[in-house]
Formats: structure tokens, sequence, C-alpha cells
């Protein structure tokens, strides 16, 4: 599905719009897109990384200040 958007850019920016999309020989909608998936695969990466830095650590077996070994030790099994 396409959808439609409209956007208004100063002459400048519209003029930078137009002579890279004859430098890299495409069309001004191709340019934008290809700009908005490099932002958003940009942003991707961030948020990944951070559920990462997030997630690191809880492979040690810490929870809180106990280990598994100290809960373990304290259940009666």
């Amino acid at each position: 599905m396409t959808v439609r958007k409209n956007f208004l850019f100063d002459d400048e920016i519209a003029e930078h719009l137009e002579e890279i999309a004859k430098k890299e020989n495409t069309t001004q909608t191709q340019v934008v897109k290809n700009l908005i998936e490099e932002k958003y695969d940009e942003i991707s990466v961030e948020e990944k990384l951070e559920a990462l830095h997030a997630f690191a650590g809880s492979g040690t077996g810490l929870y809180g200040d106990l280990t598994i070994q100290k809960i373990k030790a304290n259940m009666d099994v």
C-alpha cells in the first residue's frame, strides 16, 4: 500500500533535495524514503542496544542482592 504525504520545505531545503536526487540519479521521493529508513534503522539499533544493556548482568544469577545459589540454599529442597 502506498500513502501520499505532503511536506512543506523551505526553498533552500527543497533545492538541496532536488540536487541530491539529481546527483544520486533517483527521485526526490526515493531520497526521502532512504533517509527515513536510515534514521529508522539507527533508532532501532539504539533501542536494541538499550534493551541489551538493561538485560546485561541478568545472566549472572543475581536477583537483587541474592544469587540463585543463596536462594536454593535457603529452600527446603
